[in-house]
């Protein structure tokens, strides 16, 4: 048996992890977004809190996984490896640091919303822009690290690739964070 190949594979399985969790946490934001009452929107936000517990793993065992990869077949100064950390710290703090704090702003807004149709403020804390954006450019800074992995570029295009991904990935969440629309509807439709 080939240890690097398994630890390799090992690898893949924590990035699989880490985007079947980001898919998840993606389907519920959906869902939380078209929520018109409290109990359309309580299973979603309840399914949200218990995936963001595996980002944790996928995340440690990317860098255990990674570090033993760089020290079996690559350097320490290896820069597209060094790229690639930096953007997996990233990540790491953006999760639980911006998308956690907005997510748990989230939760007290819909407990003081009660029961019965989402108001303004619920309807506004779904569109959160930074929790939007950060579910969407997470998966787009890994992306760019896949890039670093598949083409190891030099210190420029490990950044312009990993900094590409985060940029896309923000530009797809932004029309989602639109909360004026959703305003209108209410508005227009005050039953929901």
């Amino acid at each position: 048996m080939d240890t690097y190949r398994t630890v390799l594979y090992l690898h893949l399985i924590s990035l699989l992890i880490g985007f079947a969790a980001a898919t998840v946490i993606g389907v519920c934001l959906f869902h939380l977004r078209a929520a018109g009452t409290l109990a359309d929107a309580v299973p979603w936000g309840m399914l949200a809190g218990k995936t963001e517990r595996v980002f944790p793993v996928a995340i440690i065992g990317l860098f255990a996984t990674g570090a033993y990869l760089t020290n079996d077949l690559w350097t320490w100064d290896t820069r597209w490896i060094d790229v690639s950390i930096a953007a997996l710290v990233v990540i790491a703090l953006q999760g639980p640091g911006i998308a956690g704090r907005r997510a748990k702003a989230l939760e007290r807004t819909l407990k003081e919303n009660g029961p019965g149709p989402l108001g303004s403020s619920a309807r506004r804390m779904t569109r959160d822009p930074a929790l939007w954006i950060v579910a969407f450019a997470n998966p787009g800074i890994v992306l760019g690290i896949m890039w670093n992995m598949t083409q190891k570029p030099g210190t420029a295009g490990a950044i312009a690739a990993v900094v590409i991904g985060y940029a896309v990935g923000a530009g797809l969440a932004l029309p989602f964070t639109n909360v004026r629309g959703a305003e209108e509807r209410a508005v227009a439709d005050p039953a929901g």
